[in-house]
């Protein structure tokens, strides 16, 4: 019993010392990838906007947009 006790406070050291390790190390990669991420959700917020904005004032303008970046059901096979 105190065997298994040793060895689960051993792999809980390892595990927080890899824990650690990954943050410190990759860190700030993970952090680009959050600001990457938020920007790209600001993007589509600005994008979607605008779009229903056009789709709103011009909805013909609109109709060509969605053909012009999604294509009709013929060019997509």
């Amino acid at each position: 019993m105190l065997k298994t006790l040793l060895m689960t406070g051993v792999l809980v050291m390892l595990g927080i010392f890899a824990l650690g390790f990954v943050f410190s190390i990759f860190g700030s990669l993970i952090g680009l990838t959050f600001i990457l991420l938020v920007f790209a959700v600001k993007a589509l917020i600005v994008g979607a906007v605008a779009y229903f904005a056009i789709r709103i004032v011009s909805p013909d303008t609109a109709r060509k947009l969605r053909e012009r970046w999604s294509g009709t059901s013929i060019d997509r096979y």
